[in-house]
């Protein structure tokens, strides 16, 4: 069975559909936003849809514990639930630390605590995997503001460390996506800039789309033989 978290439209959804089609169990997965995410549930072979704002380390329980009541097991986690600001960066005064707690508070510790949860039911399988949503500002000078970049440098290093104590029976990897076209990207004046350099400037000369992302995780979850890696899916912008 496979949680996703943050998963009823964009990548995550997009995450959702790669792993059912390929035979796995869903848990959709959102704070809000829940018809949208019955829809994909419903929309799935065999999924189900458990509405839960995992920065709430009760509800990041709640969650794991009802997929596990629902499905008996768990195999892999995709913590992809991630909010942002778009903030310049020498903006400084605007990052006050309201933003930094907001943007901490799901990126990072709703992603530790519900790894937390689901360490125990993913170690007993003998071969669990957790599979995490960065993005190229964690490890470039780059990204909507500096408090999301730095959440997304907060979640690699988080995905090395856990992946060298938890081996071999659980494996960490993460993702990280360059400009991905979602709603969330294309609705805003400043993704907008963004996406037309990525056009004219990396290697494969387009915007990434949210499948781009889903067969990187996918890929991850199911070698069996890499952990502690972090993957960049971004159409070669890290080459610049």
């Amino acid at each position: 069975m496979v949680l996703v978290t943050g998963s009823s439209s964009g990548i995550g959804a997009a995450v959702a559909r790669r792993f059912a089609a390929g035979g796995a169990r869903i848990v959709i997965n959102s704070a809000t936003s829940a018809d949208a995410g019955r829809q994909v549930a419903q929309s799935l072979p065999d999924a189900v849809y458990i509405q839960a704002d995992i920065s709430d380390a009760d509800q990041a329980n709640e969650l794991v514990a009802k997929s596990v009541d629902h499905y008996g097991r768990l195999d892999v986690l995709v913590n992809n639930a991630g909010r942002t600001r778009a903030i310049p960066h020498r903006d400084i005064a605007a990052a006050y630390p309201d933003i930094w707690r907001d943007i901490f508070g799901l990126n990072v510790f709703g992603t530790w605590q519900t790894t937390v949860a689901a360490i125990p039911h993913l170690e007993a399988t003998g071969r669990g995997a957790v599979v995490n949503i960065s993005s190229i500002a964690g490890s470039r000078p780059a990204g909507s503001s500096i408090p999301y970049a730095v959440s997304k440098a907060a979640v690699e290093h988080m995905t090395r460390l856990l992946a060298a104590s938890f081996g071999p029976t659980v494996r960490f990897n993460a993702v990280a996506p360059g400009l991905i076209e979602t709603a969330w990207t294309t609705s805003d004046d400043f993704f907008a800039s963004i996406a037309a350099r990525v056009r004219e400037t990396t290697p494969l000369r387009r915007v990434g789309q949210p499948d781009d992302v889903a067969a990187a995780v996918v890929l991850l979850a199911e070698s069996e033989y890499t952990t502690g890696h972090v993957l960049s899916v971004d159409g070669g912008a890290h080459l610049l």
